[in-house]
């Protein structure tokens, strides 16, 4: 009976910490995790209660998809809070992504992919928010807001049919990532919204995490800079 009062006494679990100071937090999600509460008492567990544990009044500044992994950045306090939330807004915070892809993307990509250096492609499609299908977005041309993703290729895998590519999103607009790669025809393996059977049960997870994260502290102004390794 001990051992059972201690298993219930350390969960949750602390969140994977790759940086704490008085000031933030930057820590590892796990896939299926959520970053805040949701609807319903079976949706209470997620990032931010777990940290709030451990590190009492820590803020959410940013999320990430339920299903992705990695990187996520919060709040000590709420003028640090305040400070990198008006970061993320002008774009000040530095993202970078992995994730593996079905099919293998051309070396000289078609529209409305293009072209740039370093082996760079972006995609520019405005994504709206599907009403009859929500959460589910879609690319709009006419309600869709701009949206902007630059990706490339990192590792092709000819004998399975796909690609390991890195992602970073210009724009934050809700499953940008999953909706551009899919419109172009190389979806998320895993991804239970936007990607098609084969490549859906590809993966028993969807495979896309928040690798690299560079911002400026909050408070004092050094650069700061994290990475975290996917597991896939």
């Amino acid at each position: 009976m001990a051992a059972t009062d201690g298993a219930a006494a350390d969960w949750p679990p602390q969140p994977a910490c790759l940086h704490a100071d008085d000031d933030l937090l930057v820590l590892e999600k796990p896939a299926g995790l959520l970053c805040v509460p949701g609807r319903g008492p079976d949706k209470q567990d997620c990032l931010s209660a777990r940290a709030q544990r451990h590190w009492p009044g820590a803020l959410i500044v940013h999320r990430l998809d339920q299903a992705t992994s990695g990187l996520v950045l919060m709040a000590r306090h709420a003028e640090a809070q305040r400070r990198l939330s008006l970061a993320f807004e002008q774009r000040q915070v530095r993202k970078r992504y992995q994730a593996v892809v079905q099919g293998m993307p051309p070396v000289a990509p078609a529209a409305p992919a293009t072209r740039e250096d370093g082996g760079w492609q972006s995609i520019d499609l405005p994504i709206a928010a599907d009403w009859e299908r929500r959460p589910l977005r879609i690319v709009d041309a006419v309600r869709g807001k701009p949206s902007l993703t630059r990706w490339r290729v990192l590792k092709r895998d000819a004998a399975a049919g796909t690609c390991r590519v890195e992602l970073e999103p210009v724009t934050g607009r809700t499953h940008q990532l999953r909706v551009h790669l899919a419109a172009i025809g190389h979806p998320i393996l895993g991804d239970a919204l936007y990607a098609d059977g084969s490549a859906l049960a590809a993966a028993h997870r969807l495979l896309l995490h928040a690798c690299a994260m560079g911002f400026a502290h909050p408070m004092h102004g050094a650069p700061c800079e994290f990475r975290s390794d996917p597991a896939f």
